[in-house]
């Protein structure tokens, strides 16, 4: 077993040219999934154009899941060999939960979501297909053009042409209305330009991805009633996937969508579910002074060889942040602080107890003993010792900066100790580590070569922490009356100091970052050598 191929930030260009429709093998299987609801008039065309495929038959299954009030009464007659219908729990109903149950019951390698009132041209499960045999985190998103419903145009015909295989003359391509999404297909060169932004234009009338993948993320949000294919996106772009459009994967689909007849109410509909559950949509989250289900970005602070008063002060620095969609992570042995008898002030673990104490109450600040290796669906991880104070524009800043440059990594190097050793604090691109780990050499250790693919896919830097507002906490014997936050000027990347280290970038003004430069150089001697 081979490592999946390295694809930077949505470049699958770096892929190279698929395999044309026919002149391939296919060895992967695919389970085509279809949400039916109400769809008597639309089904019997959509398996129609399935059963057309030039897809491999013993490779392809297809689940229609009957989310319908009453059961429907048989299966068309025209349909894949491989088709079965299943009906959701009792009591359970909507386009998400009926994605869900027939992806848990699918067999295929690849989950393939389909609507029920789709068209497809021959080669559009191929045409999707080819492209998960190149590597195992793609999210494969094909074209289609709406067109006039059965109200304007008979069945009889439509099925005609698909058993005639004549489907491309159903309807000429400038009659049909472009989905929404092609222009930004247009804008970034089908997306392989869109960066992190790609999960946007995820839409779920047809889209492929490998069931593992699927499954990493959770499958389909039941929660949601309408915008489960953009939330899915969402979460899947920060497990690492990269996003595909795949222009010769064509389909009619008959009528308007839900959202070309009721735009306004659908966003109305849509917006406060999705400013809970996906925080790269900035401008969803206008309110200065609250939290959220999924935050923007988790602070770990490690507090077991640490004071009270240090961890204190580096969580209430951040929680005074005016980035406010911020939760933070305190780490440590939490299951040795026993009830049982003890000197209340001369306890060992008085220091913990005290943090655990002092955080209780809250909701932003979770305990935990380990963590998980990124903080997935939360876009953003920072390290930051204890002891370490940001500013309030700090988080923010950096995070900003981070999505500016497009890096998996940002260390910012805080002081040097007498051992040598550089004390730093890390900013962690969800995505780009989990990108990493789908590419990892098979067999290594976790966390091995992590570093070393995030530098190679998105780019990591080294800066001087003080240039961000993080400085050490102030020395104090009893509590503070506020925040302990620093009150300094944030000043901006790129003024006043030089990197240390993005691509052998030149070293800083400071002894430290010269230090941290040097060692940065060494390592990126080390990933160019010839081998």
């Amino acid at each position: 077993m081979t490592a999946a191929p390295r694809i930077p930030f949505n470049d699958y260009g770096v892929l190279g040219a698929p395999p044309e429709p026919g002149a391939w093998t296919p060895r992967l299987s695919v389970s085509v999934v279809i949400p039916a609801y109400r769809a008597e008039e639309t089904l019997p065309l959509t398996l129609a154009s399935l059963a057309a495929q030039t897809y491999p038959r013993h490779l392809l299954e297809v689940v229609v899941v009957d989310d319908g009030e009453h059961p429907m009464s048989r299966l068309p007659e025209i349909a894949p060999e491989r088709t079965r219908v299943i009906r959701p729990a009792p009591g359970v109903w909507g386009k998400p939960s009926a994605c869900a149950a027939g992806a848990q019951v699918a067999g295929g390698d690849v989950i393939h979501y389909l609507d029920a009132d789709m068209v497809l041209f021959p080669e559009h499960i191929e045409a999707q297909m080819r492209w998960h045999h190149l590597a195992p985190y793609l999210v494969v998103l094909g074209h289609l053009r709406f067109v006039p419903g059965l109200d304007r145009i008979p069945a009889s015909e439509v099925l005609a042409a698909i058993e005639a295989g004549a489907v491309d003359k159903l309807f000429a391509e400038e009659d049909g209305t472009p989905q929404w999404t092609e222009r930004r297909w247009d804008q970034t060169s089908d997306l392989r330009e869109a960066g992190f932004t790609a999960f946007s234009v995820m839409v779920g009338a047809t889209a492929s991805l490998p069931a593992a993948l699927l499954r990493a993320v959770g499958g389909m949000d039941r929660a949601l009633a309408l915008g489960e294919d953009t939330e899915l996106g969402y979460r899947l772009s920060q497990a690492g996937a990269v996003f595909v459009a795949e222009r010769e994967a064509r389909s009619w689909h008959l009528g308007d969508s839900t959202v070309m007849r009721r735009e306004q109410d659908v966003k109305r509909h849509n917006w406060p579910y999705l400013a809970e559950r996906v925080p790269s949509f900035r401008w969803l989250r206008r309110h200065s002074q609250r939290g959220y289900l999924v935050p923007y970005v988790e602070v770990v602070v490690e507090a077991e060889h640490a004071s009270f008063e240090e961890v204190r002060a580096t969580v209430d620095g951040v929680l005074a942040s005016r980035l406010p969609d911020v939760a933070v992570k305190i780490v440590g042995p939490w299951g040795r602080l026993t009830g049982g008898r003890r000197d209340p002030l001369g306890d060992p673990l008085l220091d913990l107890r005290l943090v655990r104490a002092c955080y209780e109450g809250e909701p932003r600040v979770g305990f935990v003993e380990t963590l998980p290796r990124h903080c997935f669906p939360v876009p953003f991880r920072l390290h930051c010792p204890a002891g370490w104070v940001p500013s309030r524009g700090t988080i923010g800043s950096i995070v900003k900066f981070a999505d500016k440059e497009g890096l998996g990594v940002l260390s910012l190097a805080l002081e040097e100790r007498e051992d040598g050793r550089i004390v730093d604090a890390r900013l962690e691109r969800t995505a780009a580590v989990a990108r990493a780990h789908w590419c990892a050499t098979p067999g290594k250790g976790p966390g091995e070569e992590t570093d070393d693919l995030v530098h190679e896919m998105f780019g990591t830097l080294w800066d001087a922490g003080a240039k961000w507002g993080l400085a050490p906490a102030e020395p104090s014997a009893s509590p503070a009356p506020g925040p302990a936050w620093t009150r300094g000027p944030v000043t901006p990347a790129g003024r006043g100091g030089g990197h240390g280290g993005r691509r052998g970038g030149r070293g800083g003004r400071s002894r430290l970052l010269r230090r941290t430069a040097r060692l940065v150089r060494r390592r990126l001697r080390a990933l160019v050598r010839p081998a």
